[in-house]
């Protein structure tokens, strides 16, 4: 059975060759589908992947959880940030090129130095490499493998998925994968959406979600002086601020506290189940700042929302169990608690515990999204479950606070002579203009002021 975690009031050669591959991959940076459609990212007329996603900035306190929680050490982790800043830039214009056939991408290895993209096209296979990253031909796209999933969604509504509570598409298999303490329940739900053993498999699990209940992203606050959650990003709406954090920490008109029980706020939307995203507006006391509370309450900064891909570090705040790190196992995730299924979170192995749900998961200095729930604990160890946040942000029409600089953008916020507007969430593959040239979105995330498309090849592609 899953639940949600709410605290209640009671409750050497190898080296090299890893380098070699970095190298490939910011080099695969700067080519395109279309030759010479792209801005060269090494010619100094746009920055990195890396740059833009300020790899470098991460504060020593992020690096050393990474170290602890991922047994690497200093080097591998900054390289490891670089790495995984590069390869998704480099699987987004991948994506684009492959189209159809693109059967999606991972990075492995201890500083994620290896990029592997999937296809169904033995054809692909030569562009895929000249990219500097590994190619692997498979049977089912990655169009496909969502598809599946949907029709999983569709048929798990309605009906008891306790005994099978986790469904994801596994993109390193190839498959639809169903979790199941109760094999026989997963066969009765993929035999309910119509999908053969081709196209999934199920896993014996114990495995039990539950929610973590319980203006720092990782702070705790109180709901109606009872239940404790963690903040997950502070955000602005227009003058309003406030922060995102988990729809099943509360409903709408619920009243919070914050972690020094002074007044602080009101939930003003949650979506639980279906989906686990909430806001809560704040009152004058309270002020966003665009930090995640680290190890040892070091702040450790936020300066965009741009989705890390599978394999990525990542790293999580909460008020129970602190700062904790682990990796992005699997995206477009369906987990059952006892509330009902949840759709689109995304699996890591994380630790959690009661209490920091709706605090902060964070790649680098990329905010990933909100803790929802999961089983297990931070001394055996566990798996999570966070709601991505740029989802969140575009439902209600929030602007994550960041340390770029990002003033709300203006009513309409559209950028003279294009599209393109700062403050609005693209997904991968929405196109927009900007001076008078028409882009292709390489990796989802909020757009900034400083992001616009020319200058950020690893968000953009010109086509």
């Amino acid at each position: 059975m899953s639940s949600l975690l709410r605290r209640h009031p009671r409750a050497g050669a190898a080296g090299a060759a890893l380098a070699a591959t970095a190298a490939l991959l910011v080099a695969g940076l700067s080519g395109s589908a279309n030759a010479g459609t792209t801005p060269d990212a090494r010619s100094g007329d746009a920055p990195s992947a890396a740059d833009t996603l300020r790899t470098d900035a991460a504060p020593p306190a992020l690096l050393k959880s990474m170290e602890r929680d991922l047994g690497i050490d200093r080097k591998q982790a900054e390289r490891r940030l670089a790495n995984e800043a590069e390869a998704g830039a480099t699987a987004g214009r991948l994506s684009l090129a492959l189209g159809a056939d693109f059967a999606g991408a991972w990075v492995s290895g201890a500083d994620s130095g290896t990029l592997t993209v999937a296809t169904t096209d033995t054809r692909d296979v030569a562009a895929i490499e000249a990219r500097g990253a590994e190619a692997t031909v498979v049977r089912h796209s990655l169009a496909e493998l969502d598809a599946a999933k949907v029709r999983l969604d569709k048929a798990a509504a309605g009906r008891d998925t306790t005994g099978a509570p986790v469904w994801y598409v596994d993109v390193r298999s190839n498959q639809v994968v169903v979790r199941a303490a109760r094999p026989s329940a997963a066969r009765s739900l993929l035999s309910a959406a119509g999908i053969g053993a081709s196209l999934a498999r199920v896993e014996k699990s114990a495995e039990q979600p539950r929610p973590l209940y319980d203006l720092r992203g990782g702070e705790a606050y109180y709901i109606n002086n009872s239940g404790r959650c963690s903040i997950g990003f502070p955000v602005t709406k227009g003058t309003q601020q406030g922060y995102a954090t988990a729809g099943h920490c509360g409903r709408a008109g619920a009243a919070t506290s914050g972690h020094n029980r002074v007044a602080q706020g009101t939930f003003q939307g949650s979506v639980f189940p279906g989906r686990d995203m909430a806001w809560v507006a704040t009152n004058s006391s309270w002020t966003a700042t665009p930090y995640v509370k680290g190890a040892g309450g070091q702040n450790v900064q936020v300066t965009g929302s741009t989705q890390a891909p599978v394999g990525s570090s990542v790293c999580r705040s909460g008020s129970t169990t602190g700062w904790h790190c682990g990796v992005i196992q699997q995206l477009n995730t369906s987990v059952t608690y006892p509330e009902g299924t949840i759709t689109g979170v995304t699996r890591t192995s994380v630790c959690a515990e009661p209490g920091d749900s709706g605090g902060s998961y964070i790649s680098g200095s990329q905010a990933q999204g909100v803790t929802s729930g999961g089983s297990g604990n931070c001394i055996s160890g566990g798996t999570t479950y966070f709601q991505p946040l740029n989802p969140l942000l575009q439902n209600y029409g929030l602007t994550l606070k960041t340390t770029g600089g990002n003033e709300e953008p203006p009513p309409g916020g559209e950028e003279p002579g294009g599209t393109w507007s700062a403050g609005t969430v693209y997904q991968a593959g929405d196109t927009v203009t900007h001076g008078g040239a028409t882009y292709r979105c390489l990796q989802g995330h909020q757009a900034q002021p400083g992001w616009e498309p020319p200058n950020v090849p690893a968000l953009w592609q010109r086509v």
